[in-house]
């Protein structure tokens, strides 16, 4: 009877081990270690909580700034792409239920236009006063500078000589007749050139110019910036209005192509005796009914640091916004120069009017 109980109790023994054994090799969560590096990050970046973004930028770039965010500060960020324009309208229809956090887009009008339609609020951070100069920022700080880019003239090199070159106003005189090469009336970069015109130049004035480009165009607009490099080289047309960014693309593209017609084109910076090279601000509003503020402020300030900057000019060659940010050499051999003394926010009061004038001449 003595063998019976001891054999009995040391089978229930047994049978509690392997109970307990099962469930610690079950599917069911085991208590989170201290010691698992991999279960700190997993719970820092469930508290650290998110940042929701509407965007009209499409580069390859910012997705990587992003997670090099998210894996510096554990928040996620979330991103819903679109046009500018159906952004805001999507913010508005969305109100205070909206998800949005931050407002990211390419052109100060659009940001002018979302701080006029009452959808941000003002950014308040000292990180950002000091990385960001003044004339980077809304005047309110409904919105901060992330980068700019210039609009210039490329040339052909084996054509035009840059002392052939001058200013914006002179690609509409006669010596340019059948030359011009420009992308279409719809493009948010050329408004934004016509509106800076008309601050600086008047309705009358602008307009005239505008007649001016019509006439010496040397084809009907079509295509993106690259495209109006690309007719150069195809003999089509001696110059043309671009950005700098394009430039710098083409000239680092895994095309060879595009690397190749690049090298057959160069950029001359408009007005440096006059009034300046007109430049266009990407930047960042701050959502009016953002749920994640803080961490929505962060992010900007990450964006604008000397490092993210730094990426940002290497990758997609674009002025950084923060003067101790390292620009690559793409970007050093186009030379320091003279930019437009323009509020940003010109270029929204003067769009409607922009596209009125290019319509009137018949800018297509």
């Amino acid at each position: 009877m003595k063998n019976y109980k001891f054999l009995s109790s040391l089978l229930s023994a047994v049978m509690a081990i392997g109970i307990l054994g099962g469930c610690a090799s079950s599917g069911q969560p085991e208590t989170t270690s201290p010691q698992n590096p991999t279960d700190k990050k997993s719970e820092a970046a469930e508290s650290a909580g998110e940042v929701n973004i509407y965007t009209a930028r499409h580069y390859e770039v910012d997705e990587v700034l992003y997670d090099k965010f998210t894996e510096k500060t554990g928040i996620k960020v979330n991103v819903v792409k679109g046009k500018a324009e159906e952004l805001i309208e999507r913010m508005k229809r969305e109100g205070e239920k909206t998800p949005a956090d931050l407002f990211i887009t390419v052109d100060g009008g659009v940001l002018y236009n979302a701080k006029q339609n009452g959808l941000l609020q003002p950014v308040e951070s000292d990180v950002l006063n000091q990385q960001v100069p003044e004339q980077f920022r809304d005047v309110d700080n409904h919105w901060i500078g992330l980068s700019t880019r210039a609009r210039v003239i490329a040339y052909a090199k084996d054509r035009i000589k840059p002392e052939q070159l001058s200013t914006y106003e002179d690609l509409a005189s006669d010596q340019w007749k059948g030359k011009v090469l420009v992308r279409s009336s719809s493009s948010l970069y050329n408004q934004s050139l016509v509106a800076s015109l008309i601050e600086l130049n008047g309705e009358q004035q602008t307009q005239e110019w505008a007649q001016g480009i019509v006439n010496n165009m040397a084809r009907e607009p079509e295509g993106g910036d690259r495209d109006q490099a690309k007719a150069i080289v195809a003999g089509l047309g001696d110059v043309a209005i671009m950005n700098t960014y394009y430039y710098g693309l083409m000239l680092n593209s895994k095309d060879p192509e595009e690397v190749k017609v690049a090298e057959q084109v160069a950029l001359f910076f408009p007005n440096q005796e006059t009034t300046g090279t007109h430049l266009n601000i990407s930047g960042a509003g701050l959502s009016k009914y953002s749920k994640n503020k803080e961490n929505a402020i962060k992010l900007i300030e990450y964006l604008t640091a000397p490092e993210a900057q730094a990426i940002t000019a290497s990758e997609n060659f674009e002025f950084p916004v923060n003067p101790e940010a390292e620009k690559p050499e793409v970007i050093k051999s186009w030379g320091e120069f003279k930019a437009q003394d323009l509020d940003f926010a010109k270029l929204g009061d003067h769009n409607k009017t922009a596209t009125e004038i290019m319509n009137k001449v018949g800018w297509k």
